[in-house]
């Protein structure tokens, strides 16, 4: 869909066959885009179109979605956050031979990406990060079990309504019966009109046409994850590189309250407020790609700096440890 772009197949040490799209020339610095659920690589078509000529675009499916295979064995084991690095990191070195990546993901692409910028592994193999739509699953539940520590009026409201955007979390830890919703009316343009309903907006080729596989598959997501983190979250998810929040105003599964402790894991932030839906990739791909070419530019050249040095006394009050980030 993207002029000028090249396929390529990666396989990874499990068995799994990884679809891959780039873009642009390979020696310009790389932008990487990470898509979430229940879409495919084609969520960021719109994005990588208008930053093409400016930066080396890459995305890929996720296994199961899209045009990339499905794992072997039992699914559960199959999208855990871990093996999803794993592949991240196979696809990272056959695409991005020349240094450092920019990533950018959305919803659970997000997800992976607060993982991949948190992670030891993958220190030095990224320059930045920008997050819409999708927290660390760790930050999330030490943010709900601050709030219930505190149990203050504000605190039980934010967990409260917090709890009401993400009920299908826990309907999609039922067996069957949403992979049976998913495959039947969902696919037959029921999804399709929750999301204009959603986003106040029709979209062209959206959803996707392997819709209904992409979401049956990618609910594995949560049943292999997030149980498992809300139990023992992990306090060390300290991001190693420069982070640019998006905050969608309209987003409906996510209060931009679960944001209000980040200071404590970023330690070079950049918030922005966008008026926008969950999808904001497909619904505002300009203000995206504007956003992203800002903050890739501004890391390239030092203005943000990097979290490998003392930058507190660089930033205004927007930036840093200790510091409130008011919308930008």
């Amino acid at each position: 869909m993207i002029d000028g772009a090249r396929e390529h197949r990666v396989v990874t040490d499990d068995g799994v066959e990884l679809a891959v799209v780039e873009a642009g020339d390979p020696l310009r610095p790389t932008v990487w885009f990470l898509h979430g659920y229940p879409d495919c690589r084609d969520l960021w078509e719109p994005v990588m179109s208008r930053l093409k000529e400016r930066y080396h675009v890459v995305a890929y499916d996720t296994r199961g979605t899209g045009r990339s295979t499905e794992p072997f064995g039992p699914a559960r084991a199959g999208y855990t956050l871990e093996r999803l690095e794993e592949d991240f990191l196979a696809v990272l070195d056959a695409l991005a031979p020349y240094g450092p990546v920019h990533l950018v993901g959305h919803d659970w692409g997000s997800v992976q990406g607060w993982e991949f910028a948190t992670s030891a592994r993958l220190q030095g193999g990224l320059a930045s990060f920008t997050s819409i739509g999708g927290p660390c699953l760790d930050h999330a539940a030490l943010w709900a079990r601050t709030r219930l520590g505190r149990r203050s009026a504000a605190d039980l409201r934010a967990l409260f309504e917090q709890g009401l955007r993400s009920w299908y979390i826990t309907a999609f830890q039922l067996p069957r019966l949403p992979e049976a919703f998913w495959r039947g009316p969902l696919a037959h343009g029921g999804w399709a009109a929750v999301w204009r309903a959603l986003e106040r907006t029709r979209v062209p080729g959206h959803p996707a046409p392997t819709l209904a596989r992409d979401a049956a598959n990618g609910l594995w997501l949560y049943r292999a994850n997030t149980r498992r983190r809300a139990r023992k979250p992990r306090p060390d998810r300290v991001a190693h590189v420069p982070v640019q929040l998006v905050l969608p105003e309209r987003d409906p599964f996510l209060s931009a309250r679960l944001y209000d402790d980040l200071d404590r894991w970023t330690p070079v932030l950049r918030r922005h407020t966008v008026d926008a839906g969950h999808w904001l990739p497909l619904t505002r791909p300009q203000v995206l790609a504007d956003l992203i070419t800002e903050f890739v530019d501004a890391v390239r050249v030092g203005s943000i700096p990097s979290v490998g040095r003392d930058h507190r006394a660089d930033l205004p009050p927007a930036f840093g440890l200790g510091h409130p980030h008011p919308a930008l």
